[in-house]
């Protein structure tokens, strides 16, 4: 199965005619095709999300309306379209998210009539649960844990110690759902693009919850014993993590990504683990042989320094993978640019019109009623600018004059004529009326020339005999009404 379905087509135009342009890019985005969503239209969906009058729950319910589809590919494409939006879109757009009671119900997910059905349904489950811990995540600390400070003076770092041990918890279950996915490998375009994505969470995600532990440790033998027993607990689920997470990364050796974005993962000595489980038996009251201050000062800074380096090899990779996106955009920009640039030129020199000066009106042959289309666009442009040339040249030419020197020249009328008439026209106080039925004067038109006066189509006008009136008198303001002492009489 490759390239876009009818039915994608037919719900592309449905939504062209209702003029729903985010329903059409999300359609777009999870056609049936076996390969990631486009960049194109995930780029448009994000910049749906930083404008203030996209209604961002519309977008959200139209991906989830795509969830509900019967074909792994669309719905699998929908997620990594919804996970895409969470980590480069609007903050909005995961608040949404985060305030819904429900997410995702694809528990029960299963193609079965497709290829590859079976095991990509597995993936869906499993990629599903884990964008239901995301939103769940921001619900309960409303922060993004893939995109809060890191560092000395980060988030994780400066936290007091009882929201410490409220938050790593939070940390931990969206770190395990993460890493359920665990692909053996990727065989398709589809969870290829869903690796990628949970790859760059993983390690901004991890790097979080190693800088929460740091603070743990540094404060664990100064806490509290129900304290100490809560941060033992987290300290030795943290160590499981780092096994499960060593493993994950191994598939992204194999499916190609850079060397050196995969971080390096430094253990913290077995003898921290022993420091820390005596100390909780002393306040427990057990009897144990708990180590001197300077050795258990000495094996918490060698624990803290090797999860310092492990904190800045993951922070390492996060910034480089942060400039190569940052990178690549920018080539993106840049290669649009020219691409418009070299349209831009093409186009200016084909739209470039050429006008040539006449010294004398062009002889333009009698319209025969034929098409007067022209071949190509410059020769299209050249016949306008000659008529409108013509139509210049034509009412400029000494052969024609006004009955009234003094009085505004028009294009037309009852005041134009011809040479052959009178040079000059006796002027009346009351224009003289004409019989009825009346000629219109043939006024010229824009592209075209006048006929010679008297000619209508190369058939002879026959002068319509005056209007007589027995004696001059002025017209009425209202023209319906009888003009007293006036007779008319018709030739």
């Amino acid at each position: 199965m490759s390239g876009q379905s009818i039915t994608d087509r037919i719900a592309a135009a449905q939504h062209s005619m209702t003029g729903s342009a985010i329903s059409k890019a999300v359609c777009k985005a999870t056609t049936h095709e076996v390969s990631g969503p486009k960049k194109k239209h995930l780029d448009y969906l994000i910049y749906c999300t930083n404008e203030m009058n996209v209604n961002v729950p519309q977008l959200a319910d139209t991906l989830f309306e795509r969830t509900t589809n019967s074909s792994w590919v669309v719905v699998f494409k929908a997620l990594i379209t919804t996970h895409h939006i969470m980590m480069y879109g609007n903050e909005r757009f995961i608040q949404y998210l985060a305030s819904r009671n429900t997410l995702f119900n694809l528990n029960n997910f299963l193609d079965k009539g497709a290829l590859q059905g079976y095991d990509m349904s597995t993936f869906i489950r499993r990629y599903s649960r884990y964008l239901n811990e995301k939103a769940l995540s921001y619900r309960l600390v409303a922060v993004d844990f893939t995109k809060m400070k890191r560092g000395i003076d980060g988030v994780m770092r400066t936290m007091n110690t009882e929201k410490l041990i409220k938050t790593l918890p939070i940390i931990q279950n969206q770190l395990d759902a993460l890493l359920d996915f665990q692909p053996n490998e990727l065989t398709n375009g589809v969870i290829n693009a869903a690796f990628m994505l949970l790859f760059k969470d993983s390690i901004r995600l991890f790097a979080a919850y190693n800088e929460g532990v740091i603070n743990l440790l540094e404060k664990y033998f100064d806490m509290k014993k129900n304290q100490c027993k809560d941060a033992l607990d987290i300290y030795k689920k943290f160590l499981y993590r780092m096994t499960k997470l060593s493993e994950f990364l191994k598939v992204a050796e194999q499916v190609g990504i850079d060397q050196g974005d995969i971080p390096d993962l430094t253990q913290a000595p077995s003898s921290l683990l022993e420091a820390l489980e005596q100390h909780l038996a002393s306040l427990e009251g057990k009897k144990t042989k708990e180590l001197s201050a300077d050795n258990r000062a000495n094996t918490l800074s060698n624990a803290v320094s090797s999860l310092s380096n492990t904190g800045m090899s993951f922070s390492f990779s996060s910034s480089r993978m942060d400039e190569k996106e940052k990178q690549q955009a920018l080539e993106e920009e840049q290669a649009r640019l020219q691409a418009l640039k070299v349209g831009y030129d093409a186009l200016g020199d084909l739209l470039k019109p050429t006008v040539t000066v006449h010294t004398q009106a062009p002889v333009m042959a009698p319209h025969t009623g034929s098409k007067l289309l022209a071949s190509d666009l410059d020769s299209s442009l050249a016949n306008l600018v000659g008529s409108e040339l013509s139509l210049h040249v034509f009412a400029c030419r000494s052969d024609m004059q006004w009955t009234q020197p003094g009085e505004k020249k028009l294009t037309g009328g009852t005041n134009w004529q011809s040479k052959t008439m009178s040079s000059t026209t006796a002027w009346s106080p009351a224009p003289a009326p004409m019989a009825f039925p009346m000629t219109t004067p043939q006024v010229p038109v824009y592209g075209m020339v006048p006929p010679q006066l008297g000619q209508m189509g190369g058939v002879p006008v026959m002068t319509q005999p005056p209007m007589l009136y027995n004696q001059p008198v002025l017209r009425p303001t209202n023209p319906f009404t009888t003009i007293p002492g006036a007779q008319m009489q018709f030739m």
